[in-house]
């Protein structure tokens, strides 16, 4: 080995650990940290890092970024407010040197974090945003996305505000607007809103909390949907669709005469307007039928219809015309115009007098007429002739008030009031037309609307005292109806009950022989059946004691029975059940004389025959309707009891078999007796 190369190698490694020495010796001159964070928006002279010196060490700042930084004493402190969205970047390094004398200085560097805080609000871009959407669009569509900075780098939230939630947004940190109803630009042509923004969530009470809103508007633009709509018309919605419904036009031309110039129509000008009232494309015009021998022609921008040649059969043209956009034909409407041909007449109608005045009172009601003087009842009539007829009436005719006006004329010349009129005088023009052919006549009406009449004055009452008058006439009508109902009633119930009697005073009539009464010693009675069933029945006593008038078909039916006879009456009816002779009488009244103090004869009216003993009965084969005036005679017996078969016969054509059977008390031989 070479001494000399040796000899360098000791004093290379001697060298290296003398540098080594003194730099063990300076890393004890001080201690300071690597790394220090500090908020933002410090306050000046605020501690950043805190130096650990030896005795006699002091330390200098050698590198300062943006002179942010001194030392004070054994402090690293802040002199200026850091501004985390001013610095490029967020760390620091601040460059140190511990020095002491005799000792070479030792280098350190403090790295400081610079953090960030809340301090700024968002921010929109624009105070105000225009955006645009076409009616109709559906709902979800997107119509644009309005994003607001925050120079804290922060998460931002949104909200929407939109007047009748026309628009939202897809979601609170996507602040994307979309459509939310479907909108109509005839409804809806603009829509204000307001977006706002924060950097703290909407549900959290986090502070601090900042800020911001932007104004939304949005222009709803009108779509080609609709076609042409003629004027005027009505316009009608179904949901989302509407159309206007045109009436037609019409027109009048005068029988071989050509106008010149546009026809008057009515009720107006052919005139059409672009549905889509937001796009007003322009509009064109064609006849499409009804214009035979072309006579009618329609200018293609205008729609002024003009004739080319004149009419020479009267009556009436239907014209159809169409009406489409220019740029889009495919959008079209139709409509009619009638043109009526008219025959001219000489002379048109006119007032018979040229004025009329008339008077009405301010309190009478709506469609009242109009008098002729203050204190007549009698309406004003306006007539009109017309020379071309030969009695002066043409049928044709209308009457018309120019101008608004509270009255109108009917078809017969009677002016009514359509609405209530202030008192005062009014005057008016009235007119007379010939329907036909549009030729009028004119004349003044002066109509004076007096204040409200006093009932009884002067014969004028008010509408309200009538009406009192005519209810009051009605209450006392009805109470009249009501006593003339009762009234009737009654006398039906009195006419049965007087037909019952009359019945029973000519039964007992036939049985006593006339009028004279019952026989002396006999009495005829009903109190037996006085309650079997007819509890209004009268006896035979009481019903002969009644001052009935005996009518015709009494005095014919019921013969003077002579004073002295051998046998009662034989009853006979004409009916056609009876095949046999009538039975005899059984009983002779002559005979039982001695004994009237000891029988008694009951009659009963009975459906059936009784076989009871002690009893008179009649027995009615059929049902005797009391309203049918039925005949029963009474044949005294003048001594023959054969009846002839022939009047057997005459007598079954009758209804009513009658019977009559009696018993008296008393022993056997009386029965032979009779």
């Amino acid at each position: 080995m070479d001494l000399k190369r040796l000899d360098f190698s000791l004093k290379t490694v001697f060298c290296l650990l003398v540098v080594f020495t003194v730099n063990a010796f300076g890393q004890t001159l001080c201690t300071v940290p690597d790394t220090v964070r500090v908020k933002e928006n410090n306050t000046i002279g605020e501690t950043v890092a805190t130096l650990i010196l030896e005795d006699g060490v002091s330390a200098v700042i050698t590198g300062n970024p943006h002179e942010a930084f001194g030392i004070n004493g054994n402090l690293l402190v802040a002199i200026i407010v850091l501004d985390f969205e001013a610095l490029p970047i967020e760390v620091l390094f601040v460059e140190l040197e511990c020095r002491k004398e005799g000792v070479n200085s030792v280098p350190k560097r403090v790295t400081v974090i610079v953090e960030n805080i809340n301090d700024n609000p968002p921010v929109f871009a624009q105070s105000q945003y225009d955006l645009s959407v076409d009616e109709l669009t559906q709902v979800g569509t997107s119509i644009g996305r309005i994003e607001a900075t925050d120079l804290d780098k922060d998460q931002l939230f949104y909200w929407l505000e939109s007047p009748m939630n026309e628009f939202g947004l897809l979601s609170a940190i996507i602040p994307q607007i979309q459509v939310q109803t479907i909108l109509d630009y005839d409804t809806t042509q603009e829509v204000n809103m307001m977006l706002f923004v924060q950097d703290t969530p909407l549900s959290t009470s986090e502070t601090p909390s900042h800020t911001a809103s932007t104004s939304v508007k949005v222009s709803v633009l009108d779509i080609n949907n609709r076609p042409p709509w003629f004027q005027p018309c009505t316009e009608s919605a179904i949901g989302f669709t509407k159309v206007c419904l045109n009436s037609g036009y019409e027109g009048k031309v005068n029988l071989n005469e050509q106008v010149t110039g546009a026809l008057i129509l009515d009720p107006g000008p052919v005139h059409a307007i672009d549905g889509d009232k937001g796009r007003n494309e322009e509009i064109g015009y064609r006849i499409l039928a009804g214009n035979e021998n072309e006579i009618f022609s329609i200018d293609q921008n205008t729609g002024s219809i003009t004739m080319q040649k004149a009419v020479a059969v009267a009556g009436s043209i239907i014209l159809t015309v169409m009406a489409y956009e220019v740029l889009t034909p495919d959008q079209l409407a139709t409509t009619t115009v009638t043109i009526h041909v008219v025959i001219t007449s000489a002379h048109p109608p006119e007032f018979v007098k040229s004025s009329y005045k008339g008077f009405i009172s301010e309190d009478v009601d709506v469609g009242s007429l109009v008098l002729e003087s203050k204190t007549s009842n009698k309406p004003l009539h306006v007539q009109a002739t017309d020379a071309d007829f030969s009695d002066g009436v043409n049928p044709n005719i209308i009457f018309e008030v120019q101008g608004g006006s509270d009255f109108r004329i009917t078809t017969e010349g009677f002016i009514l009031m359509t609405s209530a009129a202030p008192v005062g005088v009014i005057d008016l023009t009235i007119r007379v037309v010939d329907s036909t052919n549009g030729e009028f006549g004119t004349a003044s009406l002066s109509v004076e609307v007096t204040p409200e009449a006093l009932p009884g004055l002067g014969g004028d009452f008010k509408t309200r005292d009538m009406v009192a008058l005519g209810a009051s006439l009605a209450v006392v009508l009805l109470i009249c109806l009501v006593l003339i109902g009762l009234l009737v009633y009654r006398l039906k119930q009195q006419n049965a009950d007087w037909k019952k009697l009359s019945e029973a005073s000519i039964f007992c009539s036939t049985l006593t022989g006339g009028s004279s009464g019952p026989k002396n010693g006999v009495q005829y009675t009903n109190e037996g059946f006085q309650n079997d069933r007819d509890v209004d029945s009268m006896s035979s006593k009481q019903a002969a004691e009644l001052p009935l008038p005996l009518g015709p078909a009494l005095s014919r039916s019921v013969p003077q029975q002579p004073e002295k006879q051998s046998s009662t009456p034989t009853l006979q009816s004409r009916t056609s059940d009876d095949s046999g002779s009538p039975p005899a009488d059984s009983s002779s009244l002559s005979a039982s004389d001695n004994f009237d103090s000891e029988k008694e004869v009951k009659p009963i009216l009975t459906k059936e025959r009784r076989v009871e003993d002690g009893y008179k009965a009649v027995w009615f084969k059929q049902d005797i309707d009391p309203n049918v005036k039925e005949e029963v005679v009474i044949i005294p017996d003048s001594g023959e009891r054969d009846v002839s078969h022939d009047e057997e016969e005459e007598d079954d054509e009758e209804d009513t078999n009658v019977t009559m059977s009696t018993r008296r008390r008393g022993s056997d031989s009386d029965d032979d007796d009779l």
